[in-house]
């Protein structure tokens, strides 16, 4: 592979330095760099940061290929900055088993656009009621670390406890989407003032609290690690930073569009605002921002849920949960963290690339950008502006509640293990 000079760029947000790679490794970093027969990129003050990695992603192979497949999925992540998601076990077939793990992690492996590592389903079709293949979906090829029932909550106390204690066997970890289901019966958006005005069914925040306060204590019976999927009210913060102070082995991640988007907007009755967990209050948004600003929410994860346009072209309660998120999410945490002066670049580093690698174990992402760390890297106009257009989105959907929004940056190039994957903007 050839050398890439990488000039001025401000790595994680510092002063200009120059950036070489050779092969799949950074090389140099400094002042002044030149390299002969380099291909130079001339960053011109742009943002570098570690390859972006997302802990929970949908990219809908097997079963749902209309809505999205792990090549285009893979595609829409490099675009957005992303060197390796973690891919949902609610496939059809379900990813419940060796077999459909190894088949999920190969396809990620054929389309090279970004490293893809299955996330196992904690119960068998999650279903809720039986312990899926943990363990040898972990000794698959795969390597499976992270589990989840994600779209259902595993909300019977006993099999969770016995998840816990399965993966603790081998630092795995549960991912758990905190929905009392019989609290959450015909829900439709977020329970409030807006719900009682509107006539639909309200989403409770106490649906997610307690289903987190359960579980962390859990977790710290046990002694294994819980990690809390798209955490999205005041309470949720207050509990996990409580599970916290205690020393208990307990993370959260929060969604982009749970930091920016109230469900105020559901008023337009537009599906494209429908999601689960539901858009929240506004005391909600500053209350994750301020969360995710302190370390209490460990990282950000997009949850990008594609589906095909007569899915969400429809009457607000045929319409499916779940939004797309891969390729505006750095934009959007740019806008309400770095734009905002609650985050600096080094925090974006940390959250969207540092630690949501280090809960999935994830080994070669969420590396420092310095000599002999693999090139996994992200380079940002942070100045650009620019209104969101789903017609040019890599993902096959196009479910964005983004569309005509302007949103500041821009990522123009993404290198996976040295290889551009991204361009100038266009995918390579």
């Amino acid at each position: 592979m050839s050398k890439i000079l990488i000039r001025g760029a401000k790595v994680l947000g510092g002063e200009p330095q120059d950036v070489l790679i050779d092969g799949e490794t950074v090389a140099e970093v400094g002042t002044g760099l030149s390299a002969e027969g380099a291909r130079v990129i001339e960053a011109d003050g742009k943002i570098l940061l570690p390859g972006l990695v997302d802990l929970h992603t949908h990219l809908r192979e097997p079963g749902r290929e209309d809505s999205e497949t792990v090549l285009t999925g893979t595609k829409a992540a490099a675009v957005g900055g992303f060197t390796a998601v973690h891919a949902m076990a609610n496939t059809f077939p379900v990813a419940d088993t060796a077999g459909v793990v190894e088949q999920v992690w190969r396809l990620g492996r054929e389309s090279g656009y970004c490293d893809v590592q299955p996330v196992g389903a904690v119960t068998v079709g999650l279903e809720g009621k039986k312990l899926a293949e943990l363990g040898a979906m972990h000794d698959s090829a795969a390597g499976v670390r992270v589990f989840s029932d994600d779209g259902k909550c595993v909300d019977d106390a006993v099999i969770m406890r016995r998840a816990l204690e399965y993966v603790k066997a081998f630092d795995g970890v549960v991912a758990q989407h905190a929905q009392e289901p019989r609290l959450t019966e015909g829900a439709q958006m977020n329970e409030g003032i807006v719900s009682a005005e509107l006539g639909l069914g309200g989403w409770p925040a106490v649906a997610e609290e307690s289903i987190i306060a359960r579980d962390v204590l859990l977790a710290a019976h046990v002694g294994s690690r819980v990690h809390i999927c798209h955490l999205s009210t005041a309470g949720s913060v207050e509990i996990v930073r409580w599970a916290k102070s205690k020393g208990w082995n307990v993370t959260a991640e929060v969604t982009p569009h749970h930091l920016l988007l109230t469900d105020e907007l559901v008023r337009s009755y537009n599906p494209v605002y429908k999601v689960n967990p539901p858009l929240r209050t506004e005391a909600d948004v500053l209350a994750l921002r301020e969360a995710l600003a302190d370390g209490t929410i460990d990282c950000v994860a997009t949850d990008h849920a594609p589906h095909p346009h007569e899915d969400k072209d429809c009457e607000w309660g045929a319409a499916a949960m779940g939004m797309v998120g891969l390729e505006t999410a750095l934009s959007v945490v740019q806008h309400t963290m770095v734009d905002s002066g609650l985050l600096d670049w080094a925090g974006v580093a940390d959250r969207m690339s540092f630690r949501p690698a280090h809960i999935g174990r994830l080994e070669g992402h969420g590396r420092p950008v310095s000599a002999g760390e693999p090139a996994n890297l992200t380079l940002l106009d942070s100045a650009y502006r620019g209104e969101v257009d789903p017609a040019g989105f890599a993902s096959r959907s196009r479910n964005t509640p983004y569309e005509g929004r302007e949103l500041p940056g821009r990522v123009t190039h993404t290198f996976l293990r040295g290889r551009a994957t991204v361009v100038d903007g266009k995918l390579a």
